[in-house]
Order: structure tokens, then sequence, then C-alpha cells
């Protein structure tokens, strides 16, 4: 990243928006977000995002019975969509201009997604929430931030975790596991790092798109990685 972004594209677990508990809606963690969504506004960044849908629905092997898959992945992307409308009515009570454009078909709750429209509401300075994936059975809400972030021609595609950054194992399991400061998508494959899908990591890496890994449960790291300080990794 050798300059400072313009676009980000922000890629969000539901699990984060529940807090401690990773379930439903926990106020405080939703402010918090809120509030660094608006500094990073403030701070002159268009602002894409991307929710998963966790919080709600955690996919058909979570389930005690079988489940069809297409059936449960639209259930999933259902619950993306609770996590963005939310969110837009979270960001607008903060002042901010907000809309959600949505990959599945939602017309009484949001205006279908597409690049024309995702632009226009970036370069008028809103926050583009882009819920329901990608709209088809398949494909993680990770694919669906990476092509989100190319469509709309985002600078850097950032990843907000509960950790500063990516590490070379379980942080929470191993007190020896050593943080990257930067890696490439090369090492990132080759290590087989968990930081996203490898969908997702193949299309920013085909299209040369950067990531960051940020820790967005401690306030203002992400204003700190988006200015370029020493904070979260990097992917290039």
């Amino acid at each position: 990243m050798k300059q400072q972004p313009k676009r980000i594209l922000l890629k969000l677990s539901g699990e984060f928006l529940g807090g401690d508990k990773g379930q439903g809606f926990d106020t405080d963690t939703v402010q918090g977000l809120g509030q660094q969504i608006l500094a990073i506004r403030q701070a002159g960044f268009e602002i894409g995002i991307v929710f998963g849908g966790g919080n709600f629905f955690r996919g058909t092997k979570a389930q005690p019975f079988a489940m069809d898959r297409v059936r449960g992945d639209q259930i999933g992307m259902l619950a993306t969509m609770i996590n963005a409308l939310y969110m837009q009515e979270v960001l607008q009570s903060l002042g901010l201009q907000a809309v959600t454009l949505a990959g599945l078909e939602v017309p009484r709750a949001a205006a279908p997604f597409t690049k024309e429209a995702a632009l226009a509401a970036l370069s008028q300075g809103k926050i583009a929430i882009f819920g329901g994936g990608t709209g088809n059975p398949f494909f993680s809400t990770d694919t669906a931030a990476a092509l989100r972030a190319l469509e709309v021609e985002a600078d850097l595609l950032v990843k907000g975790t509960k950790v500063d950054g990516v590490y070379d194992k379980d942080p929470a399991k191993h007190a020896d596991a050593q943080r990257f400061e930067s890696l490439s998508y090369s090492e990132v494959l080759e290590r087989d790092l968990k930081v996203m899908d490898q969908a997702a990591i193949a299309l920013l890496r085909e299209n040369r798109l950067p990531l960051g890994v940020v820790n967005l449960a401690k306030k203002g790291d992400l204003l700190a990685f988006l200015q370029g300080k020493q904070v979260g990794t990097r992917v290039e």
C-alpha cells in the first residue's frame, strides 16, 4: 500500500456485531463500530461495508439436522440483510448518510446492488452497505466482499476482526504466536493462513487489490491503519 487509500471496503463478520456472545446485536459493540466508521468518514474516506450473518445463522453444518445447502445459503444471505439494515439505522443515528444495496432480491427492504448505484452512493459521501452476499449460493461473504471491493473500484479491502492482525497460529491458543506486519498473497496461500477463504484471496491476488486485517475491537486502530501506521497486517 504505497499511498493512503481513498475508497475502502470493510468486511465484518456477523459474530463481531454480537459482541462477546457473538449472537444478535451487542449495543456497545455496534455503537463503537458506528463511531469508528464516523471517524474514518470524517477523515475523508469513502466506505463500503459487507457483513456476514453468523450472529443469526451459522450455516448448514451448524444445524442438528440435514439441511439443503442452497436453502441454508439463502437463510444466511437474509441474515446479512438484517445486519445491513440495522447498521444503516445505526449510522444514520450518528448523522451519517447510509444506503443498503442488496445482492439478494428484497425490493421492499433495499434497492438492488448495481455498480452504478454503488459508485453514485460512494461519490456522494454515503456509506454503502452491501447486503445479501453475492445473491447466489455457494459463495461466502468473504468472496462477496472481494467481489464488491473490485466492482466499486476500492483501493483497499479491510477485514475487521477481534485480533490485531494475522498470526502464524491462533494467538488465543498459543502464547508464542507471532504477528505478521506484512505478507504477500503467495505467503498466505503457502502457509494456509486462514485470512479469508481461498476464492476471495484468489480474486484479490489476481486483481492486485491490497488487504488489511485490523482489530476493530480496539478503538482507533482502523483509522490508524488507514493512515499508514504500524497496526494490523497488510497483505499485498
